[in-house]
Parts: C-alpha cells; structure tokens; sequence
C-alpha cells in the first residue's frame, strides 16, 4: 500500500497489478534428442519427462538434408502461426531458411501471395532494384532469414512483413532475441551455442522468452535441439539459476572508468579527488567493489585512474593547500582532453587521432576524398578488419597519382599489398591497424563514389549489412572527429572539410542530392522524383506548390507535399538566421579593440 499526503487529509493509492491487463501466456519448454521430444520439468529426477515421439515420415533425400527434423517441427505451426529458429551463424540461417523452403508443399505459396509479393517488390524498391536472391527464393514461402547481413531498410521491412504475419517464420541468429519484439508461437534453438561458445543461461532465456504473444496466444513453446554429446551440458544450463550481473565500469578501462571521470571533470560535477571517489562509492560498481576488487581497493583504482589521465595529457592537476598539514588535489581539463570529451573520442585512441592529425597537416592531400576518408574511419572497425589481399590489391592498382600519395604517406606500399596478396613472406614491419583502416577507407571511397551498397558489396565481397554499418560508424565518428577539431586552434583547416565529409557519409549520394535530403520526409528516391522535377534546392522545395508538387512527383500525398515545403522553408528560415547572426558578428566592434583617447586638439 502506497500513501500520499495532501493539506490536512490522507490518501491512500492501492498499487495495480500489471497482470489486470496483461494475460500470461504459458511458456513450455521441450527438448528434442533424435526423434524424442521432452518436456522441461524441474521438479522430475533428470529435469525432463518425456512428451511424444516426432511423427514425421521422411525420404531418404530429406532425412540427408535435414537430420534435425526442422521441417517437421516448422510444419507443425505455419503458416497459421510464427517461428523462430535461432542458428548459430549468419551463414547458417541463409542454408536453413532455403533448405526448408525446398521442402515445404506448393500450399504455402498460396498463403498470402499478393503480400508476398507486394514485400518483394518493396525490397527491390529500397534497394535500387536488388534483390538478396536467398530472399527471393524464400519469401513466397514465408520465410526469410534476419541477421546482421541485412541492412537497415531490408530489417525493417522484413520485421513488419512478420509482425503482420506475412511472413511466418524467420531463421535468425541470437541477436534477435536481445531487443527486437518479434514474438513466435514456437521457438526453435538449431543447437545450444552461440557461433563456438556454448549458450549462457540468460542467453537461453532470453531466446526462448520470444515464445509465446501476449493479447494474441495464449501458449508459447520452446524446443531446444541437441545431441547426445551435449546432454548433460543442456541439462546442466535448464536447471542453473541466471548467471550474476556485475558493472564493467573498470573492465572497459577507455570507455568506463576513464570516460566517466573526463566527464566528471569537464562538466564540473566533481572536480577533487575526494569529490571525485564519493561519486564512485555511489555507482553500480561502487556498490560491488567487494566482490569485484580483489587486489585493490576502489581508492587505489580512483587514484590510478586519474593519474592515468594526467600522465596522458587529458587532465591537469591541482594542488590546493587547505591547511599546513592538509593539502588537497584537484583537476582540470586540458584542452586535448576537452576536445576527447566534446567530440567523445574513445580514450584508447584519442592520442593517435591527435597525431594523426597533426601528421595530417604536414602532407594533407586535397585532390581526392581518400586522407580525409581514412582519418574518419573508426580505428575500433579497423582493428577488427581483416582484408581481402586479392581485393586490396586489385583496388591498390587502381589508385590515381595523388591516392597513391596518400597510402605513401601512411607507409603503406603496393610492393607490401602484392606480397600478402601473393602469400610471400614480408621481413619489412607494417602497421597492421593502419593496413586496415586503409581498406576500409577504400570501401568508404567506392561507396561515396558510387553510392550503391550492392555493387560495393559485391565488389569488396562484404555483407551489405557490414557496409552500411561501416558507413554508419564513420559518418558519426566522423562528426565526433569534427568536434574533436573545433577545440583545438592547431586544426582550425579540417573544420569545412570535415563539415562537408560528414554530410556525404550521411547521405551516401550524390552530392547534388543532398540538400534535399536534409528536408524532413525527403530519402533517396523522393530525392531523385525532385532532382528530375527540376527542385534542385532548398529554395526551389521552400518556393514550390504543394498542388504542384502532388501532380508531378509519382505517389506523393497532398500530407506529405505539405510537409516537405513547410519544412523546407523552416530549414531556410534557419540557415538565413544563421548568416545574419554571421553578418552582425563580424561588424560588431571587438571587445579587445585598443581604445586610446583623442585630445580636443586632435577632435578639432
């Protein structure tokens, strides 16, 4: 009972229960071993009753393709109702989304077809006319796979076709079950790991925790698959309690413990040493430091951590003399460390990208987007890149005069690329991450260039997923490298180049596009309707006739003409502010103007 008090009398406020408006939905958990299926049941001696014996009759051919019976257990449900298999690579649920659909009858053709239809027609739309062709097979079945190969568009479109049920079964990897609500009748684990790693207990959990629609079922299932090596691993993971949650405040040193103490500083929330460990004791990791601390005490760690700082030049100590005997610390930013913290560089790098930088300005070269390209790739995506050698290679032999200047200057020759290409042994020491981040960079390139993810995928034999997660990662890296540059004098030259670069990573167009693009309600193709309509700018789109605009531009709503106007004249309403603002900054008198006074002889 909860009580609130107001003025003279007393309220009393009787909690609701949630369970008043949302029904449970019963989740039963099977494991299937061969051709048995077993109930989960903790309360039996081996955790498990046996249930039912798979009633499946299986060709010579099928019992080959599919020796875990996925066909069967899917059939069971669909296409009335949804499933999820979980696979444990993304290569794996692409094999598994066709091999089932080899085996469905014509029936599930027919389910839906139109939709079907309509959904491929729509992938093909967003993707400029490309076409995954594991989707294409799969699709008029009702099924496709979800992974992170898929962009962003094609996830989207995909997740709605499923939740209207469309599509009714869904091959996916474990990322799935972490976010993205997308409920199933039946829940299907192809086997109990997660790529090599054998499945955690909250992982299982949270898999199988799809099983079952709220308002809509009213049981969900879950079958675990497994062989008789695993058994008792399985048996061992359904029984166990979930594992233990502990704070990876110190675990991830850059990204933890150290960013969070530059932002203490920078934003004044705690600026003293004792300031500084009082808001530690009160963190997550503060509460766990007992059992998380075993060789140092959280003081220790405080103290390391801020020296750490200051020894990187990101902090500058204090020292205040409070009495004779007293004598307390304190700490201020520096300004490469307020440039770490506005443009939240990772800490692991922000030394590098200083001296990137700087190295940068020595030999900057404007004749192509290439340095600028490479100096906004994310070093984390590098570090994790291996290439292609062939691919590299061929790309590398493609450069012009000035993108070989650039890769010269960053100590990576075509001599290097064409002994790892050919498997030669190579005696002379390269950077590895610097190696990378230049094929990456040369990904980025053919992208900006051609503005296709398909055909740099297929160019660089890369998941278009990958790709568009890349560009994703520079744009914004590229944004925080912007921030990072306008606090420090010494880069004043990189501010427009990087305005611009982070613009075109954004959009990924052409460039004549891209002002369009910023209007609200304006992608790609509307961008493109426009361009050929003869809207070549803001000003064209903040002047035009939504009338107009509805009679010559292909499915455009009179709502969404006039939004695109009205937003379009807001947009430029804005940039004018923002020159005026410009205008009457630069003939305003300087605030440091020498004022020397004139004699009346000299006023005469």
């Amino acid at each position: 009972m909860l009580k609130t008090y107001k003025s003279s009398f007393k309220q009393s406020i009787t909690p609701i229960s949630l369970d008043q408006y949302v029904p449970k939905v019963e989740l039963k958990e099977y494991l299937k071993i061969n051709n048995a299926i077993y109930e989960v049941d903790c309360k039996a001696e081996n955790s498990m009753t046996f249930s039912r014996l798979l009633n499946c009759q299986y060709s010579d051919t099928l019992k080959k393709m599919d020796p875990d019976h996925l066909v069967a257990l899917v059939t069971e449900v669909i296409p009335n109702y949804s499933c999820l298999v979980f696979c444990p690579t993304k290569k794996n649920c692409e094999n598994v989304a066709e091999m089932i659909c080899k085996f469905l009858s014509k029936e599930h053709l027919k389910h839906r077809e139109k939709e079907k239809h309509e959904v491929i027609k729509n992938l093909k739309n967003i993707s400029s006319g490309n076409l995954c062709p594991v989707l294409k097979r799969t699709i008029p079945f009702g099924v496709a796979y979800h992974h992170s190969g898929l962009t962003n568009d094609e996830r989207k479109l995909l997740e709605e076709a499923y939740s209207t049920g469309v599509l009714c079964l869904f091959t996916c990897t474990s990322t799935l079950a972490a976010g993205v609500n997308l409920p199933a009748r039946r829940v299907i684990l192809r086997a109990p790991y997660v790529a090599k790693e054998f499945l955690k207990r909250n992982q299982y959990k949270q898999m199988i925790g799809r099983a079952g629609r709220a308002g809509i079922d009213s049981i969900g299932e879950s079958i675990l698959i497994l062989q008789e090596k695993d058994k008792q691993q399985v048996l061992e993971l359904i029984s166990r309690p979930l594992e233990n949650c502990y704070s990876h405040l110190v675990q991830e040193f850059t990204k933890g413990i150290q960013t969070l103490f530059l932002s203490l500083i920078g934003l004044k929330i705690a600026t003293n040493l004792d300031d500084i460990y009082h808001f530690m004791c009160g963190t997550f990791f503060g509460v766990q430091q007992k059992i998380l601390l075993k060789e140092k005490s959280l003081w220790e760690v405080t103290v390391e951590s801020l020296r750490y700082l200051t020894e990187k030049g990101l902090l500058q100590k204090d020292t205040i003399n409070k009495s004779e005997e007293e004598i307390q610390y304190s700490f201020h930013i520096t300004k490469l460390g307020r440039a770490s913290f506005k443009g939240t560089i990772d800490l692991a790098y922000c030394d590098i990208l200083y001296r990137d930088l700087k190295k940068g300005l020595e030999g900057l070269v404007l004749e192509s987007l290439l340095h600028l390209i490479y100096l906004t790739t994310p070093y984390d995506m590098g570090s994790q890149c291996v290439p292609d050698w062939m691919i590299y290679f061929r790309q590398f032999s493609q450069l012009s005069p000035a993108e070989q200047n650039v890769a010269a200057l960053l100590g990576v020759s075509e001599n290097f690329i064409g002994k790892k290409a050919s498997g030669q042994a190579i005696k002379k020491k390269v950077d590895k991450d610097v190696v990378n981040r230049l094929y990456l960079s040369f990904v980025l390139y053919a992208l900006l260039k051609e503005t296709n993810i398909w055909s740099v995928s297929e160019k660089f034999n890369m998941p278009r997923g990958y790709i568009q997660s890349l560009l994703t990662g520079a744009a914004s890296f590229s944004s925080c490298v912007l921030h990072f540059c306008e606090e420090l004098e010494e880069f004043w030259v990189y501010r427009a180049l990087l305005g611009e670069l982070t613009k075109k990573l954004t959009y990924c167009v052409k460039a004549e596009l891209i002002p369009l693009m910023e209007v609200t309600g304006v992608l790609e193709g509307r961008a493109k309707q426009l361009y050929n309509a003869g809207y070549k700018s803001l000003m064209h789109l903040a002047n035009a006739n939504p009338e107009v605009l509805i009679r010559t531009i292909d499915h455009l709503s009179r709502r969404q003409a006039k939004q695109i106007v009205s937003s379009a004249k807001m947009l430029l309403h804005e940039k004018a502010e923002a020159l005026q603002e410009e205008v009457e900054e630069l003939l305003r008198l300087p605030p440091d103007f020498p004022s020397i006074e004139v004699s009346a002889a000299e006023k005469a």
